[in-house]
């Protein structure tokens, strides 16, 4: 059986893991006009306190649309965590995979403290069993996950005993473009945003060059990020951008983003899931 296709079971629980970004807003909306079923009971959104503005403004709006609830859930704000040196857990050293000036990339482990490991802490709430208490045999979470089909490579089955992963895009045959064409037909009279942290050393310089034309207040905040990173406590010098230049002074005017990382490496389908 491929690992997309729905099993036959009967969970205690169906879960959407709600990025905000596109696969998981039109899959959520999917969901709630009976596209595809059956209802979830509810979705939940992980806030690594750092978004942009309007995705903020975007789960605001998309929550008046569900006819089921969407819970919040924070591990706490990876900028200023990011800002003092320490991981969720509270040891010092960084989550997040900045590029430095050997020419490595840091450890990416930002996914699953700020996005994976609160809405897995939230569905065994949701189950009726708290930290380190045993889900017995037959409880269990179908947790849905918005990834399209140009990103196969992400596809995995979960990894606790309590948790079945649902790809219901996958099973309509959905790939991106098919879910913007979906919100298209549907007459929205608003933009669709791609998920991510202002500071994600992901972006694409077409990202950031968007974020600097209309959303200088991110930018800004980006720009001020990666200078504050550089503070002279590390071995290796961090940047936000590949080039190993201050973000501020990178070129992201280049038409040509070879090399770089494509929105594969988001995090609406990896850690907004």
């Amino acid at each position: 059986m491929l690992p997309w296709i729905e099993p036959d079971h009967n969970p205690t629980i169906r879960v959407l893991s709600l990025g905000a970004g596109v696969q998981s807003t039109v899959l959520a909306l999917m969901a709630a006009r009976e596209e595809i079923g059956p209802m979830p009971d509810c979705a939940i959104f992980a806030d690594t306190q750092w978004e942009p503005a309007s995705i903020y403004d975007h789960i605001d709006w998309l929550e008046t649309q569900l006819p089921f609830p969407v819970h919040r859930v924070t591990a706490g704000n990876i900028r200023q965590d990011q800002i003092d040196k320490r991981n969720t857990t509270g040891q010092s050293f960084s989550s997040m995979p900045y590029y430095t000036a050997n020419g490595a990339m840091g450890k990416r482990q930002c996914t699953r403290e700020y996005k994976v490991e609160p809405i897995q802490r939230k569905i065994r709430e949701l189950l009726g069993f708290g930290k380190g208490k045993r889900i017995p045999k037959g409880v269990f979470a179908e947790q849905w996950i918005g990834i399209s089909q140009d990103e196969l490579q992400r596809v995995k089955n979960a990894r606790k005993k309590w948790q079945v992963n649902r790809w219901p895009l996958l099973e309509k045959k959905m790939s991106r473009q098919d879910c913007l064409d979906k919100w298209q037909s549907w007459g929205m009279n608003r933009k669709l945003e791609k998920s991510a942290c202002i500071g994600c050393p992901f972006h694409q310089n077409d990202l950031w060059r968007d974020m600097k034309i209309n959303d200088p207040v991110s930018w800004k905040d980006a720009c001020d990020f990666d200078d504050a990173i550089r503070d002279g406590t590390m071995k290796e010098k961090q940047f936000l951008h590949r080039s190993l230049k201050p973000l501020s002074k990178a070129d992201i005017d280049s038409a040509e983003d070879k090399g770089q990382i494509s929105f594969l490496g988001e995090c609406e389908g990896m850690c907004g899931i």
